[in-house]
């Protein structure tokens, strides 16, 4: 049973990233929880001092989150009525991260989904700030969608690596298993190459090849120096359908990860985007 969430601001891009949601794990049983965390519009009506305002208003915004939940339930299950999907609604009261955290760790959560941008949509930055948030601190894979993105098989991904990093079983299993029900290839990008691995990174290279075991796997090196260049050369050139990264420090995504880098450097992601979290859970 694959068990994923969705978090929502009632967006066009966080139903897009429902949207995907389906289709991609359209063939697995799959608990789905749509979740709306709702304290910051609470706080954000105004300044309130008095505890019944407060209450008040707290329960006029939940109210509020459960209706246009049921809308969006309602809406994704006439799209996809799909009978190995059981989908349930939350509406929260707490921050993104608290919430989708908890729910991570109650619910032994395998994925969270969302749009790369929210209600705000600003364009002129690749990712939202409560995206950016999620990427970096949910304890379990995160996925996310590009806004308009139009869902199509992810046959072709792209991972890249130096293979110093003690992968995650189950983090990689995932991966497996998403790449195995489409056939999909992995390129395997060594971007920062060496004249000769060292004994670590042929271990970890080899760990790869065998959790991965349900894809085709392609092993490549760059001599580009600029990492994020060399993403995205490689995703417009080979015809890329998804990144695939983990987050530890130091890592490619970890230097990638802060919002000036991102856009400055102009990687501006049109196609889905998974993180792996190599933290414990």
């Amino acid at each position: 049973m694959r068990k994923i969430v969705v978090p929502t601001d009632f967006s066009e891009n966080a139903y897009n990233a429902l949207i995907y949601t389906c289709e991609i794990f359209k063939y697995e049983r799959s608990e789905i929880y749509i979740l709306h965390a709702y304290a910051d519009e609470v706080y954000q009506l105004g300044n309130v001092t008095d505890r019944k305002e407060l209450e008040k208003r707290k329960d006029e915004v939940e109210q509020r989150s459960a209706e246009l939940l049921k809308g969006i339930l309602d809406k994704i299950k006439e799209y996809s009525p799909n009978p190995r999907h059981s989908i349930t609604t939350i509406p929260a009261f707490g921050s993104l991260i608290d919430e989708v955290n908890d729910l991570v760790n109650r619910e032994n959560i395998d994925i969270v989904v969302m749009g790369t941008r929210g209600a705000a949509n600003d364009r002129s930055i690749t990712f939202g700030s409560n995206t950016l948030m999620v990427m970096k601190y949910i304890q379990c894979p995160v996925l996310a969608i590009p806004e308009n993105y139009t869902y199509h098989p992810p046959r072709e991904l792209l991972f890249p690596t130096n293979y110093l990093i003690p992968y995650k079983r189950r983090e990689l299993k995932l991966l497996c298993e998403l790449s195995g029900s489409f056939r999909s290839n992995i390129h395997l990008l060594y971007i920062d190459p060496m004249k000769k691995p060292s004994l670590r990174q042929e271990d970890n290279k080899e760990f790869l090849r065998k959790e991965l075991q349900k894809a085709n796997l392609t092993f490549e090196t760059t001599d580009e120096k600029d990492k994020t260049m060399a993403i995205s050369k490689y995703i417009v050139h080979q015809n890329i359908d998804m990144l695939v990264m983990v987050n530890t420090r130091h890592s490619h995504l970890e230097d990638m990860l802060m919002p000036s880098t991102v856009n400055t450097l102009g990687l501006h992601i049109k196609i889905p985007f998974l993180i792996l979290q190599n933290i414990p859970r």
